[in-house]
């Protein structure tokens, strides 16, 4: 039997190990060593695409290994963990959406983003936060509840006029 050793820079890409497995075994790796604590997140699927310049589809393979391991968990929404599930995860102070969501509300205000003009879409979203789609999603809807923002379906989102700002805020 052959023990491969990887290294974050030094992915064997033509072995016959799948990367998915040797990204897993350096998450893995990190867990042994204490560097990640039952509760703590993994990192995300954007993250570990960006780090390893793997696809999204490898990066989720990547998380489903390491549940299969018994390593790590997975909640909807809001990332994987790790631990088994029920370990009581590392808080955040305000979850990620929210702080994008606080970020993008600072933008408009400023007059970045000015009113009926478009926000970053998912996918810019996704790549600035280095963040999952769910998370950017939650991010927008989060936005649009505060009444920050409004959707047009196959258009985007749009920064709604000053008057239908949340109480409080203006700029």
């Amino acid at each position: 039997m052959y023990v491969f050793v990887y290294t974050p820079d030094v992915l064997d890409r033509e072995g016959p190990v799948p990367i998915y497995k040797q990204v897993a075994d350096l998450i893995r790796a990190q867990i042994e060593r204490g560097e990640l604590k039952d509760g703590d997140p993994v990192p995300s699927e954007a993250k570990l695409e960006k780090d390893y310049d793997i696809a999204r589809t490898t990066a989720r393979r990547v998380a489903r290994e390491l549940r299969e391991q018994g390593m790590a968990y997975t909640i909807q929404g809001e990332g994987t963990f790790v631990g088994r599930p029920g370990i009581p995860r590392t808080s955040r102070k305000i979850p990620l959406y929210q702080k994008i969501a606080e970020e993008v509300t600072e933008r408009i205000l400023n007059g970045e983003f000015p009113p009926n003009r478009a926000i970053p879409g998912e996918k810019a979203m996704m790549e600035q936060y280095q963040v999952a789609k769910v998370t950017a999603r939650q991010a927008v809807a989060y936005l649009r509840e505060q009444g920050w923002v409004f959707t047009v379906p196959q258009r985007g989102t749009f920064v709604t006029s000053p008057e239908n700002w949340p109480k409080g805020k203006s700029s």
